[in-house]
C-alpha cells in the first residue's frame, strides 16, 4: 500500500511539471517586440483631390494586398464593451521624463449627447468616392452612435464627447504613461471647424490646464480653415501666441542658437503657393513675421518628392510627413527618410517623420481598403518607429492619439460587438498596448538622440 501511494505521488508531481512546463512553453510562444523588418506597402500615387483634413482621397488603382483589417458587419451577437479603470494618485511619480521631441497629433472634434446635446464625428458620414459607379457599389449615409460609431475600432472611453473634462485628463494621462511630451492640437480658428465638426478653440484652456498638470506641452497643427492665406495666418499666428503663449504648457523648441520659438505644424501647406508663403516666412516678405514677437518654427506638410523646394521657397523651418500609410506617399515611405533627411541638414530644415499604428478608414471610406495598413500586434508600429530613429530625426510625430476614422489612433481601444458590427481591437494585447510600445520607444529614442545632436535641452515655456 505504501508503495502505491509512493508510486501515485510520483506520478502526480510529474504531471504537475509536465503541465507548469508546457504553461511556460505557450508563454514563449507570445509575439515578441522585435520589429516586422522591412517596411510593406504598395507606393500609391498621391492624387491630390480635395484639401480638407477629413476628405483626404486616394488613387484606387492600385492595390495593396494587407487588407485583412476590415469590419465584419451583418454578425449578430451580444453587444460586449469593457469599462477604463481608474489610475492610481501618485501617478506622476511612477513614470520615467518625458520625451519633448516625441509629439502626438491630437483631436478635439467629438462629442455626445450627454456634453453636447448631439453626436459630433461619431456620426461621420460615409464619403462618396469621386467616381460615381464606385460609390454606387457601397452604402451611404451617416453613422449612428454610441453603438455604430465611424471607425474600425472602438474606445475605451466609448463615444466621448472632447468637452468632458474627465476624457481630457485620462488622454494626458495616457499620454504621459507613454512618454510622450507634445500634443499638437488640431486647430481652427474660433468660429470656424472642419465639414462635420464645430468650432473647438474654446476648449484650449482646458487642454492647456490639463496638460500642465501632467508636465506635457502643447503646439498646434494648423488645419486647411476656410481661405487660409499668409494675411489671415499671420492673424491667427498672433492670436494663438497672444491668447495662450503665456501658458506654462505652451510649447516651445530650443533652437541651436538658442532661441525658444513656438512651434507649427501646417497641415496641407501644399495647397498655399510658395509665394504666398515667403511674404510671411521670409525675412523679406512683405508681411514678414521674422524677427517679431510672433516669430516660430514653422513646419511643413510633405507629400510629394516636389514639395521639397516648394517648401524652401515658402520660407518654412522643417518639414513633416503626417500620414500613417507607409507608401502612400513620397513623404510617408519608409524609405524616403534617410534622403528626406539629408535633404533637411542641407538646408538647415528640422526633419520630422510621423510614425504610426497601422491604418484603416474603411468605416468612412469602404472603397479604401487598398490603403489599410495592418497593425500586426505592434510589429508594424515598432517598423516605422525603428525607421524613423535610423533616420536621426529632430523631432517624431505619431499620427495619431485619437484619429479613429483612419485607425491611427494609439489611445486605449477595447473589444466591441453588436448586432451588426465586430470592431477591431488590440487582442491578444491589453488595450494600452501602444502606449506601452510608445513608452518603450521614446525612452530609446532619448537615449540614441543625445548621442547625434548637441540640441537635447528640454523646451522652455
Amino acid at each position: 500500500m505504501a508503495k502505491f501511494r509512493r508510486k501515485t505521488c510520483i506520478v502526480l508531481l510529474l504531471f504537475i511539471l509536465f503541465i507548469f512546463s508546457l504553461m511556460m512553453g505557450l508563454k514563449m510562444l507570445r509575439p515578441n517586440k522585435a520589429a516586422f523588418g522591412d517596411p510593406f506597402g504598395l507606393d500609391l500615387l498621391p492624387e491630390i483631390r480635395q484639401h480638407t483634413h477629413l476628405v483626404k482621397t486616394f488613387d484606387s488603382r492600385k492595390s495593396d494586398k494587407i487588407n485583412s483589417e476590415t469590419n465584419n458587419k451583418n454578425l449578430k451577437s451580444v453587444e460586449i464593451t469593457v469599462k477604463p479603470s481608474k489610475g492610481s494618485e501618485s501617478y506622476l511619480e511612477e513614470r520615467p521624463p518625458l520625451n519633448y521631441y516625441l509629439h502626438v497629433f491630437y483631436y478635439s472634434w467629438y462629442g455626445n449627447l450627454q456634453f453636447d446635446g448631439k453626436y459630433i464625428h461619431w456620426n461621420h458620414p460615409i464619403l462618396k468616392h469621386w467616381d460615381l459607379r464606385i460609390t454606387k457599389k457601397y452604402p451611404q449615409g451617416t453613422h449612428n452612435p454610441p453603438d455604430d460609431i465611424g471607425s474600425s475600432f472602438y474606445p475605451e472611453l466609448g463615444s466621448y464627447s472632447s468637452r468632458d473634462p474627465s476624457v481630457i485628463e485620462t488622454h494626458m494621462k495616457q499620454m504621459y504613461s507613454a512618454s510622450i511630451g507634445v500634443l499638437a492640437l488640431s486647430w481652427y480658428p474660433p468660429d470656424s471647424n472642419d465639414e462635420t465638426g464645430e468650432p473647438t478653440d474654446f476648449l484650449v484652456p482646458t487642454i492647456l490646464d490639463k496638460a500642465h498638470k501632467y508636465n506635457l506641452k502643447v503646439t498646434f497643427h494648423i488645419e486647411p480653415y476656410k481661405n487660409r492665406d499668409d494675411q489671415n495666418m499671420y492673424t491667427n499666428v498672433k492670436y494663438i501666441i497672444d491668447k495662450y503663449g503665456n501658458h506654462p504648457a505652451f510649447y516651445r523648441y530650443k533652437t541651436k542658437n538658442g532661441n525658444s520659438l513656438p512651434m507649427f505644424y501646417v497641415y496641407d501647406s501644399y495647397i498655399t503657393a510658395p509665394e504666398k508663403w515667403a511674404n510671411l516666412l521670409t525675412s523679406s516678405g512683405s508681411q514678414s513675421i521674422r524677427n517679431s514677437p510672433y516669430d516660430a518654427l514653422f513646419i511643413a506638410l510633405l507629400v510629394e518628392n516636389k514639395h521639397r523646394y516648394e517648401i524652401l521657397r515658402g520660407g518654412f523651418d522643417g518639414i513633416y510627413t503626417y500620414f500613417a500609410t507607409n507608401g502612400f506617399t513620397y513623404g510617408s515611405s519608409y524609405e524616403n527618410w534617410a534622403k528626406l533627411k539629408y535633404f533637411c541638414d542641407q538646408f538647415n530644415l528640422m526633419f520630422i517623420p510621423s510614425v504610426g499604428p497601422g491604418y484603416i478608414d474603411t468605416s468612412i471610406r469602404p472603397w479604401n481598403t487598398q490603403n489599410t495598413r495592418n497593425r500586426i500586434n505592434g510589429k508594424y508600429y515598432e517598423t516605422a518607429l525603428n525607421a524613423a530613429l535610423q533616420a536621426h530625426p529632430s523631432v517624431i510625430s505619431i499620427t495619431s492619439f485619437n484619429e479613429w476614422h483612419e485607425g491611427t489612433q494609439i489611445e486605449k481601444a477595447v473589444p466591441k460587438r453588436t448586432r451588426n458590427t465586430v470592431y477591431l481591437d488590440y487582442r491578444p494585447h491589453k488595450p494600452s498596448l501602444y502606449l506601452e510600445l510608445t513608452r518603450k520607444w521614446s525612452e530609446k529614442y532619448i537615449k540614441e538622440r543625445a548621442t547625434y545632436t548637441l540640441d537635447h535641452q528640454l523646451p522652455v515655456s
